[in-house]
């Protein structure tokens, strides 16, 4: 360690360099795919993303028959808009786990990962749309003493 007598002098001993920011590189297996895991509450989505013709598959059925509700059919469709892939990239996730909500949500996360590995470019436009942040609210644990998690046995006065 060198000699230090003033702040001025720790400067000087150069030890430690800056921190360069992380480089994001291209992730793909050997079919020309990129893979990402997408989470929501209780559910787990494992996403691959590879050029095509815009076709979702979820669990091995078409996602309007997967998720019948439009707003869920919109929510897996954002990262793909916002990064303005409309048409470009197949998609084909397992999910289990949680509600159809909580797996739209997971295989909207894995879309988006999987899209900036794919794409590292995309990882502004993802960000910024708050796409590629996973979603942690899960439900609270029940406590001993209550019904539920936070509510409370009815009370009486008699």
């Amino acid at each position: 360690m060198a000699d230090l007598s003033s702040l001025k002098d720790l400067g000087v001993t150069g030890e430690a360099a800056p921190a360069a920011a992380p480089v994001h590189v291209k992730k793909v297996d050997a079919q020309g795919r990129a893979y990402a895991t997408g989470k929501r509450k209780d559910a787990v989505a494992r996403v691959w993303v590879k050029p095509g013709s815009g076709k979702f598959t979820i669990n091995g059925k078409p996602f309007d028959a997967y998720f019948a509700r439009p707003v869920l059919q919109m929510i897996l469709q954002q990262p793909i808009i916002a990064a303005a892939r409309e048409g470009q990239f197949d998609v084909d996730a397992t999910v289990a786990g949680g509600g159809l909500s909580g797996q739209a949500g997971a295989v909207r996360h894995g879309i988006s990962k999987a899209l900036t590995y794919y794409e590292p470019a995309l990882r502004a436009v993802l960000k910024k749309g708050g796409f590629l942040t996973r979603d942690s609210r899960v439900v609270e644990r029940k406590k001993y003493g209550r019904a539920k998690a936070r509510r409370s046995f009815q009370f009486s006065k008699r």
